[in-house]
């Protein structure tokens, strides 16, 4: 076969859309493999339903990007595609769903998306066939729609085919070749292909050709089914999708008639022991008693559909990822291994933006927004076990409809990964989350009793809250709070080339003595935030970085695209080496005196400083550094030792009033003091100088990724800014993606939002136009619903002169 650029290897709507948009921007070197014919996969069941508003500022994006080729790929291929623009409904048959949905109108508004909150009769004018029975409104949005998905990858595949793109069926891939961790070519059945850049593109088989690289790519095919009646009286060709969630249903026209299906409490993986070779167009059969209890639920608010005859029940296995989203990207070890799979049954509302993601990926190396909720690097080793991948992909798949409210945690897969201090803290009644396969505190229970209680949330934002968080931010304010951090990202960055290499990413300078710590950002060519992390130099040619729990592939990754093939950096992931407990507090330094021999004054430790101490005959490294804004260190020993360290804190500092606290303590704590959070405040599409950060950047240490971009950025001004907002309300709570209104006009979303409790204000971050960035502007912020009055104010709000942190306050 001959030689091609870029192979893509599934001919479903995502190979299809890809490939087109290669061949939009120029690339038509691209050919299209698949094992069948186009469309064989899932994309010839799927249900065809496009909406755009998602919980994700990328995939609402996306599907949004989807939504405006479908208006024109007619005109551009000459063939229709089926778009049909007849908008959405989403009922709420419960007051919980009616707020959710007054969240969402606010969280479109932030988009341009015209989404409305109509009352339960207009939804009835709009879907006559519905009963309102229990409806307490509904949201819609006319730009929605729905599409034919066969015909759909039939007119990507034309197009791509006109601008040169090869499209062959009928082959399979028997394996892909790498050779110094790149991808050089794709064997088939009909003979090996050489090759730059491979897509996979392989929808249900995405999972078998990301192990032919020994990459893990976590889907897992979930029998889907939905039924199709014959015409009924009353349904017309403009009637509007319908969701409704607290049903678990949805409908929409097909050729007179309705298509029904949903998502139940019981759903059946399949192909976990692999799928047929010769399964492609295929269905499985119809589960008619597990659609048993949807069939009553869709009775219920379309009685119509009872009464109907049905032509045939649909039955076809979808891609399921353990989180619900999109996998997208370039494998972290294999160059040149893109994976666009894992749609989730809403594959094809994103497939036409997911095209022109990928397109721009893969020509031009960086993903074109931020991508990071989809990004195949959020999954880490603890996912190849395929088992673990299932139970999360269950849970998804059943929970699809569901209300998530905020804080809430996963059930499944859990008791994954245990920090050496976790019996301790499940003693001590801890309530835990779950963040990249860790078992954290969100707070522990036993400290409600002593919480003064001065603030509590609305009931719809309190399902997952306890005043213990309050008791807990208290005392690390007033005394000290231990925290248990061990599932941190530790890397290390070893060698006679780790200096020069770190320079190079670095925004800062960390050519420092030995015993720095050093806060710093990793730039992309744009400027934008790739990692934010801390840099401790151990020695001459060692440094320990330090990043988010999640982020931790993503941050390797990162480094490691960069790490020179000469042999003089090592890079390595330690985290299951060290335990790390964090004490923070006025009266730390009082409790890490009692605990360790070693001299931890001021003058032998100060701030972003690191030195070893012994605790309990343990060795570990300490580094002055803080999250939280107060004084104190983060405590990094060996796991081995974690559980006697923990201890020997404990002893030291239960005394004096010091609480074990959890993570929603310190997202508070963080929030007074002002400090971003990667992925909400900075995040590959947000420059230092914009966050807030620019004290960061040294310009004159010398070239380093992204220096020209902030050079050009100070030169021309920034056009916005993040800024710190404090509600007039102080009862109102901003969540994260309301939007920040002036006057009439939406001029910015909401980051990060909470209560700060010892500033006694409800706080929101946000990036406005620079003109509305001053302290004391007046602006509002849309909760559910409601503009609460907001005024820009200093940033950060406790302690802005930094005495705390520094043990002088």
């Amino acid at each position: 076969m001959n030689p091609a650029r870029v192979v893509v290897i599934g001919g479903g709507v995502a190979g299809c859309s890809i490939a087109y948009h290669l061949a939009v921007a120029g690339c038509a070197d691209v050919l299209v493999l698949d094992r069948g014919e186009l469309t064989g996969g899932s994309t010839f069941h799927s249900a065809g339903l496009v909406g755009q508003l998602r919980s994700t500022i990328a995939l609402t994006r996306i599907n949004m990007a989807s939504v405006e080729l479908y208006r024109r790929l007619a005109d551009d291929t000459g063939r229709d595609p089926g778009w049909q623009e007849v908008g959405s409904l989403r009922l709420a048959s419960s007051k919980e769903r009616l707020l959710e949905l007054k969240r969402q109108v606010g969280w479109a508004r932030t988009f341009g998306l015209p989404l409305t909150l109509i009352s339960p009769a207009e939804a009835r004018d709009l879907f006559p066939l519905m009963t309102i029975d229990g409806v307490e409104g509904a949201a819609y949005l006319p730009t929605d729609g729905r599409i034919d998905p066969a015909s759909l990858a039939g007119a990507l595949a034309d197009g791509a085919r006109k601008r040169g793109v090869t499209i062959q069926t009928g082959v399979t891939v028997l394996s892909i070749g790498v050779s110094r961790g790149r991808v050089t070519e794709v064997v088939t059945d009909r003979g090996p292909v050489r090759c730059e850049t491979v897509v996979n593109a392989g929808g249900i088989w995405a999972h078998e050709l990301g192990r032919m690289v020994g990459l893990t790519v976590p889907v897992i095919p979930m029998a889907h089914q939905y039924l199709v009646t014959k015409p009924i009286a009353g349904v017309t060709r403009d009637i509007p999708t319908m969701r409704d969630p607290d049903r678990l249903v949805y409908f929409r026209e097909e050729v007179g008639g309705l298509v029904m299906g949903g998502y139940e409490r019981s759903p059946v993986p399949w192909g976990l022991d692999g799928i047929p070779r010769d399964f492609t167009h295929k269905l499985l059969a119809p589960d008619w008693e597990r659609f048993d209890d949807l069939m009553a639920l869709a009775v219920s608010r379309v009685p119509a559909i009872g009464r109907a005859e049905v032509i045939t029940m649909i039955n076809g296995p979808e891609a399921f990822t353990p989180d619900g989203e999109f996998i997208l990207g370039e494998a972290p070890e294999v160059g040149g291994f893109f994976v666009a799979a894992g749609f989730c049954a809403h594959g094809i509302a994103g497939a036409g933006g997911v095209g022109r993601v990928m397109a721009e990926w893969i020509l031009g190396g960086r993903a074109p927004m931020d991508v990071w909720r989809m990004d195949l690097r959020r999954f880490g080793a603890h996912y190849a076990d395929r088992g673990y991948a299932r139970t999360q992909a269950f849970e998804t798949y059943s929970t699809y409809y569901d209300i998530h409210y905020p804080g809430e945690e996963r059930r499944a897969g859990r008791g994954l990964k245990l920090s050496p201090a976790h019996w301790r803290l499940e003693a001590l009644g801890a309530v835990f989350g779950e963040k990249a396969g860790w078992e954290r505190p969100n707070w522990l229970e036993t400290n409600a009793a002593g919480s003064p209680r001065s603030w509590a949330p609305p009931a719809w934002v309190a399902r997952h809250w306890s005043t213990a968080i309050e008791a807990e931010h208290v005392a690390a304010r007033e005394r000290a709070a231990l925290f248990d951090e061990t599932s941190f990202s530790k890397l290390e960055v070893c060698g006679r080339g780790a200096l020069a290499l770190l320079q190079r990413l670095a925004d800062n300078d960390l050519d420092k003595p030995a015993g720095t710590v050093t806060y710093t950002q990793l730039l992309n060519e744009r400027g934008g935030i790739e990692c934010d992390l801390t840099v401790t130099r151990v020695s001459a040619d060692r440094f320990m970085l330090v990043t988010g729990s999640a982020f931790g592939l993503h941050d390797l990754a990162w480094v490691r695209a960069h790490v020179p093939d000469d042999g003089s950096v090592t890079l390595e992931d330690v985290t299951a080496r060290y335990a790390c407990f964090g004490l923070f507090g006025p009266r730390s330094r009082e409790i890490l005196a009692r605990a360790a021999p070693d001299d931890v004054s001021e003058a032998a430790f100060p701030y972003m400083s690191a030195r070893r101490l012994s605790i309990e005959g343990a060795s570990g490294l300490a580094l002055r550094v803080t999250y939280v804004g107060e004084l104190g260190w983060e405590i990094y020993v060996a796991t081995a030792d974690g559980a006697v360290v923990w201890d020997a804190l404990w002893r030291s500092g239960a005394p004096l009033g010091m609480l074990a606290g959890g993570y929603r303590a310190i997202d508070s704590l963080r929030l007074e003091k002002g400090y971003r959070y990667w992925s909400a405040e900075v995040s590959p599409e947000h420059t230092p100088l914009e966050a807030g950060l620019g004290f960061c950047v040294k310009l004159d240490k010398g070239d380093f990724v992204g220096r020209d971009a902030l050079v050009a950025q100070k030169a021309a001004g920034l056009t916005r800014k993040l800024v710190c907002l404090t509600l007039a309300d102080s009862t109102a709570v901003a969540l994260g993606g309301e939007p920040i209104r002036s006057g009439d006009a939406t001029v910015g979303r909401v980051t990060s939002g909470g209560y700060g409790y010892t500033v006694g204000a409800s706080i929101a971050y946000g990036y406005v136009p620079l003109a509305l960035s001053t302290a004391g502007t007046r602006l509002a912020v849309e909760v559910f619903g409601e503009p609460i009055g907001a005024m820009v104010s200093r940033d950060p709000l406790y302690d802005p002169r930094g005495h705390k942190i520094k043990g002088d306050g």
